[in-house]
């Protein structure tokens, strides 16, 4: 037989050797009937797919891991009722579920296509309601499986509040329905734009663009431009990146950094195509592009490259369909769905699997102006070499699989450590080692062609002055070198992780990289210990984003500094190093480093107060470093900031009186999980609320409990206000809801009846960015057992902070959030503490039992115990810093004394009352302090703790004083000789026996016997100076007026006696103790505020956040959100702004214009001195 060959794009295939097998044979049945296709939609791990057309009006599914690439095998069909007569939405989970919407959004329908198209219901689906008007709007599954569904509810009863409602449904069936696991409701004034399946909600509100993350309720609002009214016409996104396609322009949001890093022209292809390229969006642009604008040239660009490699390689394979063979296919640019590794494009009615090209670089583009195609390759090698250094934080990135390769490698080498290597790659070689084990030298040779000779490039030298954490110097040594690509390298080394770039315009090396890990010396003496924090850096490697280099890392290289200082220029740079960098600058006191990115922040954020945020937070995290080097910047950041809003403009609202410094999250979506069976319950009564002996049942039920209808009002409002029940659902007649449709009732008849006794209100923006934020690492018996990782608020009380409002209204929010609470918690527990042992301490016998006393002592010894294991934990976290706090003395006393009261007394059974005495003492001491959280009682808890620490060195002075007075009148009026109190003696003049009282007799003519006839008995307090101890408890009495210790003694007979008096009243009594007056009064007056009042309660959340509250808990973002707002009253404001440019502390010089525009806004004649 002759061979016969057919030339399909340039590729010749042997028709005689064509397996059969693996061919699709072409079938009768064409799916949909050979109708066009209308919309095609991929399960969320692209494990399956569906189509479908409106005119067949049917649904198919397509295998998607049937097949490696090419045609795909239709598998399902679905034929739609009649009834549903246009089908919006569709989408597919990966075990064929598929959910549609219809009927212009009113309807939904759930099938199981691997059952038979059983229909899933959902259970507590409510458009069943007749009352009800139930609009679907978006659903998805994410990557769980789970099911994520929007509707909007409108109910004719409470037909004043319409609702948004997010539901999560668990697919796994029971009894043909998903049961809810998680309820959401939007704010009325926010609308969802997307549902990705990364468990992702998009919303939209005042120009604004939020994302909130359900998995752990974060909200960020990633982009809002204030010009002009724009909607948002497509969002992609993957962990690293958000696009958003805005008319014209993609927006490329970097979730690592926290803004935006480019604004894409979609008609600018050469810019597309180097962002795809140059850090990793090629599959996320593709679905920003291309799901929205398919003519764009791009995208017939690369879809053209991939259909042709796709064909070549199905060729290859002998995996084209026989009836495609010997044709001419067009390529595939109608009904494309991008996915993240593959298109799916639609032919001859077909689902076609198209790989996408990992390397799009090579996709020669054709523009429509000549010079740009002459000129393309040059413009796209510019833009590469801007990109690498303008976004070389998310190149670095793209390196985690290398470097995780280099810590495998240097594990594996990890006792054979190096000096020295050579790396060759193409026409480049890389030189580099180290020859006195504190420099590393690199040098980079070249070659023209393969048989040349190398020339010198560039060399680079590094020194570093390296000792480990005990101060021993050691060896530079290299654990593995690895080249990334053409232009960068990485070194394992003893001393930590480098990265050094190649720059081929200007033939010089740089350091872009360097985190210091500490292994030098232990790779010699404790090997094992080297190979364990490797073990360990490996994963924290492994993991995006890659660590900012750290403190030391900055500390060993002036050049390296130098260069990220460079560098700070780049936004992105900033951001993600310049907490490191700025922390360095202030422990090595490098002023003009501090100032300097200081100034970038501040400027950064001016350039764009509406996304740049996030610039402030690189302030806001090394506060407590800045608290401790140099406060200063923290009363110039405070009065800077005060008063800003993240806006070119401020808007004044008419808001509640009471809301003034009230703060809250832009961005609050409501958690009604805990509704749930309050939803069951309603959705249950439902099928039941026709019937009319029930009724009649419900309504004698009402009747009988209209006497407690005070308490359930209470209860139903407590349960409304943390979400336990919802107003989801009207009113059917069922007792329970009646009350609860009059708690709505009541709550929408007075939040009518507050905007007629509003005030005008202005938002401002809390200026302390991630200020509230917990590290995201962390360790849960370290945080529980030893010493929990603080947040910058925590470890940063500063009463500069809280001069402002913006201190206030960050304490307002942590009180409101969760402090009070807590607090409440923690106080009842005492109160319980309390009660228990002073019952037992202080009910006497015939009152009560005695197995009733020891349970009571029992009980107070566990709640002893409890509390005390919270004070150990404050002493584990800081023993100095809880040395310093004058209230700890009580806390600790209160605990313990009780404690060891209850054991001995339950051991001994003997009723130690000293040791109760005291107990109670302090018990009642420490519930005292409780008081001082109140603003009535804290400001004067405040002022004797700061007036103390103001006085403690006088008051040292004034008791060495007395010390001295003590002894010297110890030494003037202690007996010479010994003496006893059974026996009289009369031979020394400061014997008690001689200075006790004496009576003598009168006879009758009126003499007095010389001998006394009765002498009064002395005791140890008759002469207080025969013993040194009571001497100085006599001069205490002195001190406070009581000289009678004093005045058994003749001061003629005692001249010294008289000096001593004399020099001790008027230095003490009269002068010292007046001055000491004089500085309390100075010194009340200058604490005498509310700035030490919050600074207290500060220090109270402090100690919640880190001793009550769990680990998992002190990362919710919404207890601990990044930004925070608050309303100010605007005549309060007003006044305020008008007594801080009396005291010269309304600064303007940073934000001018928005100064002056809230100036405007209020009305403000007088501007700002500074």
């Amino acid at each position: 037989m002759s061979e016969t060959f057919v030339k399909i794009d340039g590729i010749n295939i042997d028709i005689n050797n064509v397996d059969n097998n693996k061919i699709d044979i072409d079938n009768d049945i064409k799916p949909h009937k050979n109708k066009p296709i209308t919309k095609i939609e991929v399960s969320p791990n692209e494990k399956y797919l569906v189509t479908y057309s409106q005119d067949d009006h049917s649904i198919v599914g397509w295998n998607i891991e049937d097949i490696d690439e090419g045609r795909l095998n239709f598998d399902h069909t679905v034929k739609i009722n009649p009834k549903f007569k246009s089908i919006d939405r569709i989408c597919v989970s990966d075990d064929k579920k598929l959910a549609f919407i219809y009927n212009d959004l009113n309807g939904l329908e759930i099938i199981d296509m691997n059952n038979d198209n059983q229909v899933i219901e959902l259970n507590l689906d409510n458009s069943d309601f007749e009352d009800f008007r139930v609009s679907y709007r978006y659903f998805t599954f994410n990557l769980k499986g789970e099911f994520i569904l929007y509707n909007k509810i409108n109910s004719d009863i409470t037909a004043y509040k319409k609702h948004k409602i997010i539901w999560i449904y668990s697919t796994q069936t029971k009894n043909n329905k998903w049961m809810c696991k998680r309820i959401y409701e939007i704010p009325k004034d926010f609308e969802l734009i997307g549902i990705s399946k990364n468990d992702k909600l998009y919303l939209f509100s005042n120009n604004s663009i939020y994302e909130w993350n359900i998995l752990n309720e974060e909200n960020i609002r990633m982009f809002k431009n204030e010009e002009n009214e724009w909607k948002v016409d497509g969002i992609s996104s993957n962990e690293n990146f958000t696009c958003l396609r805005i008319k014209d322009k993609i927006i490329i949001y970097s979730v690592e950094i926290g803004i935006s890093i480019a604004s894409l022209d979609i008609n600018n292809d050469i810019q597309i195509h180097n962002f795809m390229n140059q850090i990793n969006l090629c599959p996320l642009l593709l679905l920003s592009l291309f799901d929205y604008i398919p003519s764009c040239k791009i995208w017939n660009s690369i879809t053209e490259h991939c259909w042709k490699e796709c064909l070549d390689r199905l060729t290859k394979n002998f995996q084209l369909p026989k009836e495609y063979q010997n044709k001419i296919l067009p390529i595939p640019l109608n009904n494309i769905k991008a996915a993240s590794k593959y298109i799916f494009g639609i032919l001859d009615g077909y689902v076609w699997k198209i790989k996408l090209d990992e390397k799009i670089s090579k996709i020669n583009f054709l523009f429509e102006n000549s010079e740009l195609n002459n000129k393309s390759d040059e413009i796209i090698e510019s833009n590469k070499k801007t990109n690498k250094e303008t976004l070389n934080v998310h190149f670095l990135n793209s390196y985690k699989d290398m470097i995780h390769t280099l810590f495998q490698k240097g594990i594996s080498y990890i006792n054979s450590v190096i000096s020295k290597k050579e790396l060759i790659q193409d026409l480049v070689t890389w030189n580099i080692k180290t020859s006195d084990g504190k420099t590393i030298k690199l040098q980079v040779f070249k070659r023209i062609e393969v048989d040349s000779k190398w020339d010198l490039i560039c060399t680079r030298i590094d020194k570093f002055n390296i000792q480990n954490s005990i101060g021993f110097y050691f060896n530079i040594g290299f654990y593995e070198i690895k080249l990334f690509n053409d232009d960068d390298i990485g070194l394992l080394t003893n001393m930590g992780l480098l990265i050094y770039r190649f720059n081929k315009s200007e033939n010089s090396i740089s350091l872009i990289y360097f985190y210091y890990i500490d292994l030098g010396l232990y790779t010699s003496l404790i090997p094992k210990f080297s190979l364990a924090k490797l073990h360990y850096y490996k994963k924290v490697f492994s993991k995006l984003p890659l660590p900012s280099p750290n403190y030391v890392s900055f500390k060993l290289n002036d050049e390296w500094t130098l260069y990220m200082k460079e560098n700070m220029k780049d936004k992105e740079n900033l951001l993600k190093y310049g907490i490191e960098l700025l922390t360095f600058a202030i422990k090595e006191h490098k002023l003009e480093l501090i100032n300097y990115i200081y100034e970038k922040c501040i400027i950064y954020y001016k350039e764009d107060l509406v996304n740049n945020r996030i610039f402030l937070s690189i302030i806001t995290s090394t506060m407590a470093v800045l608290n401790e080097y140099y406060p200063e910047y923290i009363l110039k950041y405070s009065l800077e900031t005060n008063m800003i809003i993240d806006s070119s403009f401020y808007n004044i609202e008419h808001q509640s009186n009471n809301l003034h410094l009230y703060s809250f999250q832009s961005l609050q979506i409501i958690n009604l999980t805990r509704s749930i069976l309050w939803s069951k319950y309603n959705k249950l009564l439902y099928k039941f609320w026709k019937n009319q002996p029930l009724i009649i049942i419900e309504l004698l039920i009402i009747f009988l409990t209209l006497p407690g209808f005070p308490i359930i009002f209470f209860i139903l409002n407590i349960l409304f206000k943390y979400n336990f029940i919802n107003d989801l659902y009207g009113s059917n007649g069922w007792f329970l809801f009646f009350y609860a449709h009059i708690y709505i009732s009541y709550e929408y008849i007075y939040s009518r009846s507050s905007k007629y006794m509003s005030t005008p209100t202005i938002t401002f923006m809390i200026p302390y960015i991630k200020f509230v934020n917990y590290p995201q690492n962390y360790n849960w018996l370290l945080e529980i057992l030893i010493r929990p990782q603080p947040s910058p608020f925590v470890k940063t009380i500063s009463r500069d902070i809280y001069k402002t409002w913006n201190g206030e209204a960050l304490i307002n929010f942590k009180w409101n959030t969760y402090g009070k609470y807590y607090y409440i918690i923690i106080w009842i527990t005492f109160m319980a503490f309390l009660c228990c042992f002073t019952a037992a301490a202080t009910i006497s016998k015939q009152y009560i039992d005695e197995n009733i006393r020891k349970q009571l002592l029992i009980t107070s010894i566990i709640f002893g115990f409890i509390h005390l294991s919270f004070e150990i934990r404050q002493i584990i976290y800081n023993p100095i810093k809880w040395i310093q706090d004058f209230w700890n003395i009580f806390d600790i006393m209160a605990y313990v004394l009780p404690i060891y009261a209850s054991i001995y007394w339950l051991q001994t059974n003997n009723r130690n009352v000293s040791l109760l005495t005291f107990s109670c003492l302090f018990l009642d001491i420490k519930f005292l302090l409780f008081f001082r959280v109140f603003e009535s009682f804290g400001i004067y808890f405040a002022i004797i703790i700061s007036v103390g620490k103001q006085i403690i060195s006088f008051l040292v002075v004034l008791f060495i004083i007395l010390i001295s007075f003590a002894h010297a009148f110890y030494i003037l009026l202690s007996p010479e000789s010994d003496y006893s109190f059974k026996k009289h003696m009369n031979n020394d003049p400061n014997n008690p026996w001689n200075i006790v009282p004496t009576y003598n007799k009168v006879f009758d003519d009126g003499t007095i016997d010389t001998h006394p006839f009765i002498i009064q008995s002395p005791d140890k307090n008759t002469n207080m100076f025969e013993d040194y101890r009571t001497s100085l408890f006599a001069m205490y009495l002195f001190l406070t007026g009581d000289s009678r210790a004093l005045s058994n003694w003749s001061y003629i007979d005692n001249p010294s006696l008289v000096i001593l008096i004399f020099l001790f009243s008027l230095l003490i009594v009269v002068y010292l103790m007046n001055l000491f007056i004089g500085l309390l009064n100075n010194a009340i007056e200058k604490d005498n505020n509310r700035v030490s009042y919050l600074i207290q309660k500060a220090e109270i959340l402090a100690e919640i956040e880190l001793f009550y509250l769990l680990p998992h808990q002190r990362r919710w973002n919404t207890w601990f959100p990044e930004v925070i707002y608050y309303y100010a009253n605007a005549d309060k404001t007003r006044k305020k702004i008008k007594e801080m440019i009396d005291k010269n502390e309304w600064y303007t010089n940073d934000f001018p214009e928005l100064k002056q525009e809230l100036l405007n806004k209020l009305n403000i004649q007088q501007k700002s001195n500074s």
